[in-house]
């Protein structure tokens, strides 16, 4: 059988990171965890060391994309298969963590991105709008048509997380999928269903979503093209 691993990266995630844990502890008990906390200012720490959780506790922030490649060295060193990137906000359900790793088995993917929007459409508003655009520009230079690639509920197969844990620039962002489409990662998506935040807040801000938007545009378009191939 295969081994997969559930990465958390966590930042002051203190009033969800116990009921995504305990759901999968509980629920789906076959799949191994691990919380990166990323130098959290709350008590989230606190809150995985009192009950037990495997974490990884780094002592700084490091960001999203410190906090992903800390949990691609933890896959690596002890040998997954399988990791996927997982939200402890709850917004990300664990019914679809099987699935999703059989489809890649069963069409030899590298990637299989979590879609929202393979059996729905996008309500109309700034943050859709971004995604479609994103969508868009990938579409443009890939031929790889993505539905869904701002999802943050992303897995990668074994080659994926060598490639991820050691090499710069990798973050878990649409800019990396595109460049790794671009060096020929087999990449699927399947449909899921996502969970509204229920406690705390998203660092997507309007403000930061404008920055998030450029950010993505300009790496896909431009930094993307001056990268070696790899």
């Amino acid at each position: 059988m295969k081994k997969l691993l559930v990465v958390i990266p966590a930042y002051n995630e203190a009033e969800n990171i116990a009921r995504v844990v305990e759901q999968l502890q509980n629920e789906y008990a076959q799949f191994d965890y691990i919380v990166v906390n990323d130098g959290s200012i709350d008590n989230t720490a606190e809150i995985c060391k009192k009950n037990g959780y495997n974490m990884i506790d780094l002592p700084v922030n490091l960001g999203l994309s410190g906090a992903f490649q800390t949990g691609m060295r933890y896959a690596l060193k002890k040998d997954y298969d399988y990791a996927i990137q997982y939200d402890g906000d709850g917004q990300h359900n664990p019914e679809f963590l099987d699935p999703m790793m059989q489809y890649a088995e069963d069409n030899k993917l590298d990637i299989v991105i979590g879609s929202r929007f393979l059996e729905g459409d996008k309500r109309m508003s700034f943050r859709m709008f971004g995604n479609s655009l994103i969508d868009a520009l990938i579409k443009i230079t890939t031929g790889k048509t993505v539905k869904d690639s701002t999802s943050g509920m992303r897995m990668y197969d074994k080659k994926m997380i060598k490639k991820l844990a050691y090499q710069m620039n990798y973050g878990p962002e649409p800019d990396t999928i595109a460049y790794l489409i671009r060096c020929g990662a087999k990449v699927g998506e399947y449909p899921v269903k996502m969970n509204e935040r229920i406690a705390g807040e998203s660092y997507l801000s309007f403000t930061n979503g404008v920055k998030y938007m450029f950010h993505m545009i300009t790496s896909i378009l431009v930094v993307q093209w001056f990268r070696k191939k790899g």
